[in-house]
């Protein structure tokens, strides 16, 4: 018998972990699938109401509806992994006691189960953009795949410390719910930086989503600009979280599967 190497043993988890995951997601129920697809054009559907209910005079130079759905794509693919994650060790706890399993896979897997989902819903936006003929032309198409790249190891580096943090201080994973709440109103989901008064501009900026949302967005309207984005400080968070992230997991990686 053939001698699989570490990264086919690695692929062959994954394969089965994403299946795993993906048939738990999809078994919850009917409601749980329902609201895993619908959910976003709710999110987008209440807002546009709200903007054209209190500031239907104001105009945008870009398409707000396909503004507030690309947004919605790119956050929700940050909340889910996070939030996700964060009962990944407990959830999988069982499956750590064959050997070719690691704790970090679980998060992994959800991170692709998240960006499988994301893909079809982002499909779905897509043709629904193109039948009721909204602009969705696209500055720079190889940008914004990189800011969602981007976003993506972010992601992935703010949910392994999430996770890890979650196995002994378990009102981290109760507190996130607030947290997501917190930061959406507070990353540009709703507005572009460049139209808000500077003090509030210097204020969400110190939030590193904001900046990864900015990319995102800036890269796809013509009429918007990166001139508020800081690409060293996305790079500084992600790589320090991601530095403190797989520093936790190596020093409590055995203590994790024992629980």
């Amino acid at each position: 018998m053939v001698k699989r190497s570490s990264f086919q043993i690695f692929l062959a988890v994954q394969n089965a972990l994403f299946l795993r995951e993906l048939s738990m997601r999809f078994s919850e129920g009917r409601m749980g699938l329902f609201w895993t697809f619908v959910e976003p054009f709710f999110q987008i559907l209440i807002f546009i109401v709200i903007k054209v209910a209190l500031f239907s005079s104001a105009q945008n130079d870009f398409d707000f509806s396909v503004f507030l759905a690309l947004n919605f794509i790119a956050f929700n693919l940050f909340k889910n992994i996070v939030t996700k994650s964060s009962n990944a060790f407990e959830a999988n706890k069982a499956l750590f006691t064959f050997k070719q399993v690691k704790p970090i896979d679980t998060i992994i897997a959800r991170l692709i189960v998240e960006v499988f989902i994301t893909a079809i819903i982002t499909c779905i936006f897509i043709v629904i953009g193109l039948y009721f003929d909204f602009d969705m032309d696209i500055q720079d198409l190889s940008m914004v795949s990189l800011g969602f790249i981007f976003l993506l190891f972010f992601s992935f580096s703010f949910a392994l410390v999430i996770s890890i943090m979650n196995v002994f201080i378990s009102s981290v994973g109760k507190l996130l719910s607030f947290l997501m709440t917190g930061l959406m109103f507070g990353s540009a989901v709703f507005y572009p930086i460049k139209g808000l008064p500077t003090e509030i501009q210097n204020f969400l900026l110190y939030n590193p989503l904001t900046h990864f949302l900015e990319m995102i967005h800036c890269f796809y309207f013509v009429a918007l600009d990166d001139e508020y984005i800081s690409y060293h400080y996305m790079l500084v968070w992600t790589l320090s979280l991601c530095y403190i992230g797989l520093w936790l997991y190596s020093k409590f990686e055995k203590k994790i599967i024992s629980l």
